[in-house]
């Protein structure tokens, strides 16, 4: 599923919402549910755009650290096996 809303939309339309902005009309002028909006400020209510970036920068830290680790995993688990099978 692509995403289609910025960090910076997102907060944007979060500090409408807290300036006194109705939220049917919000959600319906972006096209998005309120359940949506609710997730969007359980995940970012309470930041500004430069902590929302920060936020969002060390997700993908995280994600490639991930994807690393399991990779090297891959590479250990697989020399095992051929060692095993060498005696």
């Amino acid at each position: 599923m692509r995403k289609r809303h910025s960090v910076e939309q997102i907060i944007k339309t979060l500090k409408q919402v807290e300036g006194g902005a109705r939220l049917p009309d919000i959600c319906r002028e972006l096209n998005i549910s309120e359940q949506t909006f609710y997730r969007w400020k359980r995940k970012y209510g309470g930041m500004d755009q430069s902590e929302a970036r920060r936020l969002k920068d060390l997700e993908e830290e995280n994600s490639r650290l991930k994807r690393l680790v399991a990779d090297q995993a891959l590479d250990i688990q697989i020399l095992k096996e051929v060692n095993s099978k060498k005696w």
